[in-house]
């Protein structure tokens, strides 16, 4: 199984593009249905996979307390992994074609209002003030994040080379390896700079190469290290809700909604490969809106 695995694995990432995060979390749902499959077919193998069995599976996860977006997920990484095993001839027919994932609960994200935002890039700011190294990249963290809307991943993922500090402007490498240019105003310009002629050099080293973000070792910026990053920073904000950089990825879509942005253009910026996932963020600001209006109107 473990050799079943590993070839999957190079499928996922050489001709799917998925990135390293999906691939772990796709193998480890896997492992979890073989473990199922071999305490009922322990002589079968892989060819036990039926229809019946991966519903146990599913049934199981669901009474041992699984969200449905864990089970959704966990249907999708075995519908992708029995599609693939039954085109290589590891099964004679696809066991998942009928399976049928339950349906995600779309919640609305967690946003910061605007004033909240401002606050929060203000804390950041107040600890770069010394010049610290690592405050300086705290706060570009921080800012791009808000000014962007990018991943927290496709952040870490930036090389020097991918900004353009005359346009303002940062190449963005996402989700399947597709690439966009997304723009990004003053403040996130001038903490960029200060970073690169105060904050990185001091931290580079040998082994740094050319990432734009680095760790206290020199060495490129973990994404958990800069969700450590944001927390931190909205901690110190009174009345912030403990969002991480998904949540100031919510904010700034809703942000520039809010301001008046296209939706199309939001998607764009965003990196969303369909409409329909960018406009969860014009039901958040409808949500928003009813609030202060329930709130707000003497008649609510």
């Amino acid at each position: 199984m473990e050799a079943v695995l590993t070839e999957f694995d190079t499928y996922l990432a050489l001709e799917r593009g998925r990135s390293e995060h999906t691939r772990r979390a796709y193998l480890g749902d896997l492992r979890s249905l073989f473990e199922f499959l071999a305490q009922r077919h322990p002589e079968a193998g892989l060819r036990a996979l039926t229809l019946p069995v991966l519903r146990s599976w599913l049934a199981a996860q669901a009474s041992a307390g699984a969200a449905r977006t864990t089970l959704a997920r966990r249907a999708s990484s075995v519908k992708t992994f029995t599609a693939w095993a039954t085109r290589r001839g590891l099964l004679d027919e696809d066991p998942s074609v009928r399976l049928q994932a339950p349906k995600t609960l779309r919640v609305l994200p967690a946003v910061l209002r605007q004033d909240q935002a401002i606050d929060a890039m203000e804390a950041a700011s107040s600890g770069a003030a010394e010049g610290d190294p690592l405050a300086l990249r705290d706060r570009l963290v921080v800012e791009m994040l808000y000014a962007t809307g990018i991943r927290v991943s496709e952040l870490c993922g930036l090389d020097v080379d991918d900004v353009d500090t005359s346009r303002r402007v940062v190449r963005v490498l996402g989700k399947g390896d597709k690439q966009r240019t997304v723009p990004f105003g003053g403040p996130a310009h001038h903490a960029l700079m200060s970073w690169l002629s105060e904050g990185r050099p001091a931290l580079a080293t040998s082994t740094s190469g050319p990432a734009l973000l680095l760790g206290a070792r020199g060495r490129r910026l973990d994404p958990r290290q800069a969700r450590t990053v944001v927390h931190q920073t909205m901690s110190a904000v009174r009345g912030v809700p403990d969002i991480g950089p998904h949540g100031l990825r919510h904010s700034a879509a809703t942000h520039l909604l809010e301001g008046g942005a296209d939706l199309r253009v939001v998607q764009e910026l965003l990196g969303h490969s369909t409409l329909a996932t960018t406009q969860l963020y014009t039901h958040v600001s409808v949500a928003r809106l009813r609030a202060v209006h329930d709130q707000a109107h003497p008649r609510a």
